[in-house]
């Protein structure tokens, strides 16, 4: 990920967490070392905030020539699938960060995360406590009330040393009791009073299988897997600023090696959801097409839409890490994704709406004409497309009554087919009822582009595909899944899911080069935007193309 790497950069404000760790290398805090991680939980697919943290925690490494770890926090069993786990391993290479050979998991620490509660328990610093999940919530207390103490909270060291190995053997049912942590009952902080450290779940493990009854919390495994891990700056979200105290406390009662844990702000994104509640539920009542449909804000969503890697990383960067939650624009995302496409993608013609259109003056021949590939980059060459007698163009790029300011094709007027020759309107065909089916033209064959020789102007120039060589393919015009800029703070909000996130043409007709495009490969399509051929529909004989993004910030335009 090399754009992490302008942290570097002449006048280039670093982060705040680069500051820290630039002291820390200064007091030589870690004997020099940088190791970070992304710890995912695999109940989910990864989604744009998760690329966040991935190029935070992975450039990081990258910049100082230090270590990143790929790591599932896979404490509950009830949720979490391999299939997640496959899902991850293939987010995280794609968006480019490296970790070697070291795929972690909680599970395999398990053993000693045990060992670890019994040194706590034999220090009196944790306990057995027999009161249900709803009991312990009641007790907790308020923010400006001590919570009450466990009735089970004074137990000898020797019950608690047995009831946790039964608890370990199975002979205990669900929710009949809980390792707690003794720490303090009238601790303003609300994570310090008597935390849960390990609840009784009978269910299979998707890589332990049935070897675990218990299973640690998040906030009693994590500390120690950074630990055991050796990490040196252990990154989150802001949600986990309060949970630091816990876990200080934890790797300090236990007195074993003790990571420094940074907060940042988490990536909130305009007009979508993050929540994995939610994005659940929107794949499980149907409302998209699976975590991988290109309306979603999962990863494997943005590279089915044909967004590059590079894209996202360039989006992490201009966002920037910041102390404070706020809300990003959909539009910086799109900026990224439109700027990266503008130097790469190979511009082609489509016709979404087609209109046919018959030059009645044009031999009955075909024309090899030469067209740019991608006028931001001379590299890319030319190729040639096939020009006849019998064309399509958008519909929208004829009025028949035009407006003041219609500079497209009309009844009498005069328009530059792009890279062929100016034509003229001269009769307009029907059906019978009175829906306009097909346009009789002339072309004027001193007009050719490229060949200067004509010194006759038109205003407006339109893309077209002969029709008789023409591929015909489905596209998808992909557009945002809310109205709203934040339809998570809304109770309902599935009521506003945008009924026009999704349209389908049927009927498209693209130039010849586009039909030997592969799934996934991107490209413009000419003065409506980037496109990128479907990679679980897309095939031999069938043609799908999702589009990108459009050219320009239409929602913008629009007022949103």
């Amino acid at each position: 990920m090399a754009n992490e790497n302008t942290q570097n950069e002449p006048g280039k404000t670093k982060n705040f967490i680069y500051e820290i760790i630039d002291d820390d290398l200064k007091t030589n805090k870690w004997n020099g070392r940088v190791h970070t991680r992304f710890p995912p939980e695999p109940n989910g697919y990864l989604h744009i905030g998760h690329a966040k943290s991935i190029c935070l925690n992975y450039g990081i490494a990258e910049h100082y020539g230090g270590k990143f770890n790929l790591r599932f926090d896979d404490t509950n069993p009830e949720k979490e699938e391999q299939e997640y786990v496959d899902s991850i391993v293939e987010d995280v290479k794609w968006l480019g960060a490296k970790f070697e050979d070291r795929i972690l998991y909680a599970s395999d620490y398990f053993e000693q995360m045990y060992a670890f509660a019994v040194d706590l328990i034999k220090k009196g610093k944790a306990y057995v406590c027999d009161l249900t999940g709803e009991d312990i919530r009641a007790t907790r207390g308020t923010l400006t009330e001590p919570g009450k103490e466990s009735p089970f909270r004074n137990r000898s060291v020797e019950e608690n040393l047995q009831l946790f190995e039964g608890m370990r053997k199975g002979e205990f049912p669900n929710g009949s009791k809980t390792l707690r942590a003794k720490i303090d009952m009238a601790s303003p902080n609300m994570n310090l009073r008597d935390p849960i450290m390990y609840r009784i779940v009978h269910a299979e493990h998707h890589r332990q299988g049935n070897n675990w009854c218990i299973y640690p919390t998040y906030d009693w495994a994590h500390g120690l897997e950074d630990s055991l891990e050796r990490i040196t700056h252990s990154i989150c979200t802001l949600e986990f600023e309060n949970h630091r105290p816990l876990y200080d406390w934890y790797l300090d009662a236990l007195e074993i090696y003790h990571p420094q844990q940074i907060e940042f702000a988490r990536l909130n994104l305009s007009y979508t959801v993050m929540s994995k509640r939610k994005l659940l539920q929107l794949v499980k009542e149907g409302y998209v097409d699976g975590w991988d449909d290109p309306r979603m804000p999962t990863i494997c969503g943005y590279r089915r839409r044909g967004y590059t890697p590079e894209a996202i990383r360039n989006f992490a960067e201009i966002i920037g890490v910041a102390k404070r939650d706020a809300m990003t624009d959909i539009s910086l995302l799109e900026f990224a994704i439109r700027d990266d496409l503008n130097k790469k993608a190979l511009r082609r013609m489509a016709v979404l709406k087609p209109l046919k259109v018959v030059l009645t003056n044009y031999p009955n021949q075909i024309e090899e004409l030469e067209a740019i590939n991608n006028p931001e980059d001379p590299e890319a060459g030319t190729r040639k497309v096939i020009f006849e007698r019998e064309l399509f163009i958008e519909q929208t790029d004829f009025m028949e009554v035009p407006v003041k300011g219609y500079h497209r094709l009309a009844p009498g007027t005069e328009v530059r087919l792009r890279y062929a020759y100016i034509i003229k309107c001269e009769e307009v065909i029907k059906d019978e009822h009175g829906t306009i089916t097909e346009l009789r033209c002339t072309y004027d064959p001193d007009t050719r582009s490229g060949t200067g020789t004509s010194t006759k102007k038109v205003k407006g120039t339109i893309h077209w595909v002969a029709a008789n060589h023409a591929v015909k393919a489905e596209v998808r015009l992909y557009d945002r899944l809310f109205t709203l800029e934040n339809p998570g703070a809304k109770d309902n909000w599935l009521e506003y899911i945008n009924p026009d996130s999704l349209t389908i043409l049927n009927e498209v007709y693209l130039e010849a080069a586009l039909g030997s495009m592969k799934p996934g490969e991107q490209v413009q399509f000419e003065r409506h935007g980037y496109f990128c051929a479907d990679t679980r529909q897309s095939q031999d004989g069938k043609l799908v193309f999702n589009r990108t993004v459009t050219l320009k910030d239409s929602w913008g335009k629009a007022g949103k």
